[in-house]
């Protein structure tokens, strides 16, 4: 049995009051104090980890003034405030005790548009993508770019002042921000624009909050200005945190207080709305990858690369290339890739050209397409190859890939990690090879591997040492390394932070800025926040104030991680592996990751949140000196274990005690786990591949050892045992089934809804007269030798045999109209519905009487096929954590699988023009994202086209739909992105790969969708002409 986790990190009463008096003043947003909100935003993708004590969530800058009106007062002098957006850095600049204003969740609207003036308006929490989205019909964008577009907010790439790929012609985020709506310190708001230096000196004498800050930045940009000139490096990622010199335009006339707080990281006032210049989307766009025989080849070629004029020269070693290629996003781009015969790949340059003049674009193309023809046929530049792309769907997933490559580093099995810490320096263009050659023979003095990518036409690469942040000894590398990297930029006359913003490493600010201008930081500091109320320890410290800085070697996830059990941490690496990319936070809704991310905009419910707690969770249970490694062992199945009556009555004393609200952390563990799908996407959309389906399955049967789990649980998992025995008399079960007093009870008292009826005839109906097709095993070897050359064995599962029986039966006569024979094996519970609920030990049991008949079945070599999704891909993935592989002799086809494999061996012909509509199950797109292209070679076999459609999980997911507490987050999730979707097609032409799928369309839609083979079957018997019979029979 599990401890009691009863103290976590306390609650302040200061916090507690002020959040009181918030609501009483008339805040609208939402506060969040409970354990698991504060851990899961103690985190971003940085090493580092601080809990705050309290989270805000506003709703309108309104919000956000009444935060700052009451934090004026003088009984909440001592509270300090951070705001947060997408999570998405990678130096903690938003990681901070006290109270952090999260503005993603609500304040995301794009407020206006001027097409004739190129702007936009749009609150702070809108994300990159989906800006870029929305502006798409007007033939606009937003041109500074970044890996993290799909999920980080403007008002992070403004504090950061955010740049990547694209940035030598498009610059920074700071070169597009128009205008700002900032909230100061008080609750006063402070608007900025350029004007003329005049009108700023007007402004400067007014006797307010908002004149002293003028007259300030005036002062120290004015008094300095010669100094600011030769001190801030000449690049095109240039100086910001606090950007002094872009505060005067070049010739003294304009002064612009926006370019100050672009880069200033929140320590000077919380932006809530941004106007941003916005730019037309060009017309043409090529790519061409150029691959490299080392990756010193490709970098000293980047500055011939920028000499012929590209927009964009992106740079990926063979180290991440490696990963990609293990990776799932690895199938979209291969073919756009690929490999040089005899010769590897250690280098990519991905050549981005892009204008409005076809013909122009043509030419620079041509022109470097003749020299890299030359490069390689004399062998020089260590050029081996290169590809053009043309699509602009390709070019997208040729980013998408380098997008992820941040992820990818990450995805590591061992302990040591790459990590961030010196992955965004900038040199200029021109050194950066020399500067890359200096800074390898650093880490390689320290015996350190490494991956590296980045944005070489800017002198910029991301560049990840791996480290073992459990490890002391290794920690201290963080500041030993960082302390040689600062000085080794600056003899290149470059900068440790070119792109990701200072944080954690703000204690070099002194360094980099020198004395003087670091003191007019402080100056500049003490104007807006003279208290250092607002993200303090980032960048500098007012004067007169003694608080430290935040400093590079502070408390960091390794320092809790460390807390654990090596032998725990290795048992649940899942869990640890963890770095906070982020890459479950995307908007994009017509992405499968993470469905109830998306629906609650709550970062507790997403793989790294889960994450998160879990980690926290191992750490609490080492503190109480519990071995959570033998407790699982102990849950091993044992049939010699017999109920021990004591600890099921301490169960039900904590099940009781828990009603009365007796504090458990373990609870808010499970409020997070039990509101995951079991969609499996975190487990190959993700680049660490965190199974949060896998460690939730765990956890549940560990939490349930201590308390008591509702009926309706068993009910779920004991499913395959009872239904086969009730669909006897399906007319029966379906009568009472249907009766509303029947659904209240069931909806009351076990917390189920919308439960599907029987199917009606059965599925033994269905086969009533064909005793050919189904047959036991015996009865199977000897038609195998006697009279079947051509037979399939069809695998059932509970759910399309019991409540989907027509769609088997129409399979089978698909089979047969193929020219094979079907046989339908004998109904074996699979356990999928075990494992979703953790009951792992029953889950174990099944796997082994299901196993040893299937392998049974295996020695047969007679092709196994099922139809449902989830069911079948269990059998890959949910078995061989049970079974090592060497026990797992039999392979479950999915459909398309084998009509894939059979149909290649003959040509058929149809006159059927219609297209159809294909959605596929979320975990049939995660784990075979070759799919949806089978499914497409199927249907052109029969001369039809299919179309995929892209849209995220429906909802359903097995019974998460049919549970009262998922009602609202199942139908919402439908409503993301399927409604849409299905409502723009031919329904009757729109096709379903999962039955859970089918279900939640039929509960929503009203309306019943078919199965792609259902469509076949379709075209096979009503448009194809005898000819076609005849070939089909030729099999």
């Amino acid at each position: 049995m599990i401890p009691q986790i009863s103290r976590v990190s306390p609650f302040i009463k200061l916090i507690f009051l002020f959040l009181k008096s918030l609501k009483k003043e008339g805040f609208t947003g939402d506060i969040a104090t409970n354990y698991s909100d504060r851990l899961s935003l103690s985190t971003d993708n940085s090493i580092y980890q601080l809990i705050p004590d309290a989270i805000l969530f506003p709703r309108s800058t309104y919000d956000v003034i009444l935060i700052f009106k009451l934090a004026s007062k003088s009984e909440f002098s001592n509270l300090i405030f951070t705001p947060r957006g997408g999570g998405t850095g990678t130096n903690g600049q938003a990681l901070n005790k006290g109270i952090v204003v999260d503005i993603s969740r609500y304040m995301n609207n794009i407020l206006d548009i001027n097409i004739e003036q190129c702007w936009v308006n749009v609150e702070a929490g809108v994300i990159k993508d989906q800006l870029n989205l929305w502006l798409k019909p007007y033939g606009f964008f937003f041109s500074p770019e970044l890996s993290t577009s799909n999920r980080a907010t403007i008002g992070g790439m403004i504090n950061t002042d955010a740049s990547g790929q694209g940035s030598l012609v498009y610059g920074k985020t700071s070169d597009h921000v128009k205008e700002l709506v900032a909230v100061l310190l008080g609750g006063h708001i402070l608007n900025t624009r350029p004007m003329s230096i005049e009108l700023a000196e007007q402004i400067a004498n007014n006797p307010t909050t908002e004149g002293f800050i003028y007259y300030q930045v005036l002062t120290s940009c004015r008094k300095q200005r010669s100094i600011i000139l030769k001190k801030f490096p000449k690049l095109n990622r240039f100086l910001t945190g606090y950007d002094l010199q872009h505060v005067f335009s070049d010739d003294m006339k304009t002064f612009d207080l926006t370019r100050l707080l672009c880069g200033s990281e929140g320590t000077l006032a919380f932006i809530t709305e941004a106007r941003l210049n916005i730019t037309p989307i060009p017309k043409v766009r090529r790519l061409v990858n150029i691959k490299y025989d080392s990756f010193n080849s490709a970098l000293h070629n980047a500055s011939f690369l920028v000499d012929a004029k590209a927009l964009s020269v992106e740079t990926i070693d063979s180290k991440v290339l490696d990963l990609a290629h293990k990776d799932i996003i690895w199938d979209s781009v291969k073919e756009l890739i690929s490999d040089i015969p005899n010769k590897k790949i250690q280098g990519l340059n991905i050549v981005e050209f892009a204008g409005n003049n076809n013909e122009q674009i043509e030419l620079q193309i041509n022109i470097l397409c003749k020299y890299l023809d030359k490069f390689i046929a004399l062998q020089q530049n260590g050029v081996i190859g290169y590809q053009i792309c043309n699509d602009i769907n390709k070019i997208e997933l040729i980013y998408n890939m380098r997008k992820k490559a941040v992820g990818l580093l990450g995805n590591s099995i061992n302990q040591a990690k790459p990590i961030p810490f010196i992955e965004d320096t900038v040199v200029p263009p021109e050194r950066l090879a020399n500067y890359i050659t200096e800074l390898r023979l650093l880490l390689d003095s320290y015996g350190l591997d490494y991956g590296m990518f980045g944005h070489i036409d800017a002198g910029v690469l991301h560049l990840r040492p791996v480290l073992d942040m459990c490890d002391l000894r290794q920690e201290a590398l963080i500041k030993q390394i960082s302390d040689k990297v600062v000085i080794l930029t600056e003899q290149y006359g470059g900068l440790l932070w070119g792109e990701h913003g200072k944080g954690f490493r703000s204690q070099y600010n002194i360094h980099v800025f020198g004395e003087i201008l670091f003191n007019e930081l402080r100056c500049i500091k003490t104007a807006f926040d003279p208290d250092n109320r607002m993200n303090p320890g980032k960048i500098c410290t007012p004067l007169n104030n003694n608080n430290p800085m935040i400093q590079i070697d502070a408390i960091k996830r390794g320092t809790y991680d460390r807390q654990i059990p090596i032998t725990v941490r290795e048992k649940w690496n899942t869990v640890m592996n963890c770095n906070g990319n982020g890459l479950c936070f995307t908007f994009d809704l017509q992405t499968i990751m993470c469905p109830s991310m998306k629906i609650t905009r709550n970062r507790t419910h997403s793989p790294k949140g889960r994450a998160s707690l879990m980690r926290e969770w191992l750490r609490l249970l080492s503190e109480q000196n519990c071995d959570i490694n033998y407790l699982e062992k102990k849950l091993l199945p044992n049939k010699n274990i017999n109920l021990d009556l004591y600890k099921f009555i301490k169960r039900i004393w904590n099940s009781w005690n828990a009603k009365r609200g007796t504090y458990d952390f373990s609870h808010e563990i499970k409020d997070a786990m039990v509101s995951c799908l079991a969609c499996k996407a975190c487990s190959t959309q993700c680049p660490i591949k965190i199974d949060v389906p896998s460690f939730r399955s765990r956890f549940l049967q560990l939490y349930y050892t201590r308390y008591l789990r509702p009926m309706m649980d068993y009910l779920i998992a004991m499913v395959e045992q009872y239904i086969p025995l009730i669909a006897k008399s399906p007319r029966v079960f379906n009568f009472f089934l249907e009766q509303p007093w029947i659904c209240s009870l069931i909806r009351k008292h076990i917390g189920l809804v919308d439960l599907p009826l029987l199917s009606i005839p059965s599925l033994k109906q269905y086969i009533k007269y064909n005793t050919s097709i189904n047959l036991n095993l015996k009865q199977i070897k000897i038609i195998k030798n006697i009279q079947f050359d051509h037979c399939v064995l069809v695998v059932q599962d509970l759910f399309t045999s019991y409540y989907e029986a027509k769609l088997v039966r129409d399979f089978l006569l698909l089979i047969k109209k193929l020219g094979y024979h079907p046989i339908l094996l004998p109904f074996y519970p699979n356990g999928k519905s075990q494992h979703v609920k953790g009951f792992l030990n029953h889950f174990a049991n099944t796997v082994k009487k299901t196993s040893y008949f299937l392998n049974n079945i295996a020695k047969l070599n007679i092709p196994m096929v099922g139809i449902d999704p989830a069911m079948v891909l269990c059998y890959r993935d949910e078995y061989k954590q049970i079974l090592d592989n060497k026990l797992i002799e039999f392979k479950v086809l999915m459909v398309h699988e084998w009509l894939h494999k059979v149909l290649t061996k003959f040509m058929v012909y149809s006159n059927n023009n219609e297209t159809w509509y294909l959605f596929t199950h979320c975990i049939e797109s995660t784990i075979l994202p070759a799919s949806p292209h089978q499914w497409k070679d199927i249907f052109s076999f029969f001369r039809t086209t299919l179309k995929h459609i892209n849209v995220g999980c429906c909802g359903m997911a097995g019974t998460y739909g049919h549970e009262i507490d998922n009602l609202n987050n199942s139908i919402g999730i439908y409503k993301l992105s399927w409604h849409s979707q299905l409502n723009k097609l031919p329904f009757q032409r729109c096709l379903a790969t999962g039955f859970s799928c089918r279900s939640q369309i039929k509960r929503i839609e009203g309306k019943t969708i078919l199965h792609p083979l259902q469509a076949l079957l379709k075209i096979i018997s009503t448009s194809c002409s005898s000819n076609l019979q005849g070939r089909l029979q030729l099999l």
